[in-house]
């Protein structure tokens, strides 16, 4: 879209812009930037995308920020690599791999077994390198502070699990 597109669109009546949200941007950083585009200030966005990760941000301005909620409602996808034999202290990209354990005696049918444990409902505990709010702030910046947070075990739905062995 180039700044000719924009100027035809009236922002403030609302508009769903769908954002490919860079690493090291916080969901916010998004917005504001948009903000400063779009000169406006009624623009928001469809759930948070911790800042170690990219993806589609879903971002309403003017009247559309209305359907934040009904967006946020929807079933999503996710799409990740994973590292067999290590773990990070912060679950993700943040920290280096420890711990590392041999991997060699694991086939594609273990791992595929194992993955159909994570179908279905099941209890999952956030980790405290996540974007969820505890008394209006990031669990990340508390983590990063080294505030110890216990965060709760919430129930998702994973109806599909499609692994790509490499």
């Amino acid at each position: 879209m180039t700044t000719e597109d924009l100027q035809t669109i009236d922002f403030a009546e609302g508009a769903v812009l769908l954002i490919d949200k860079p690493l090291d941007w916080t969901s916010f950083d998004a917005v504001r930037k948009i903000r400063n585009l779009v000169r406006i200030k009624k623009v928001g966005h469809a759930g948070t995308l911790d800042p170690l990760a990219s993806g589609l941000l879903i971002v309403c301005t003017g009247k559309f920020t209305k359907k934040i909620n009904e967006y946020m409602a929807q079933e999503k996808e996710y799409t990740g690599t994973f590292t067999l034999g290590a773990t990070t202290p912060t679950y993700d990209l943040e920290s280096e791999p420890v711990n590392r354990q041999p991997i060699d005696h694991l086939s594609v049918n273990d791992i595929e077994n194992a993955t159909a444990g994570f179908l279905g409902e099941i209890d999952q505990v956030p980790p405290i390198h996540s974007a969820i709010k505890i008394d209006g702030k990031r669990v990340y910046e508390l983590a990063r502070k080294g505030v110890d947070v216990k965060l709760e075990p919430r129930k998702i739905t994973i109806k599909e699990f499609e692994d790509r062995c490499i």
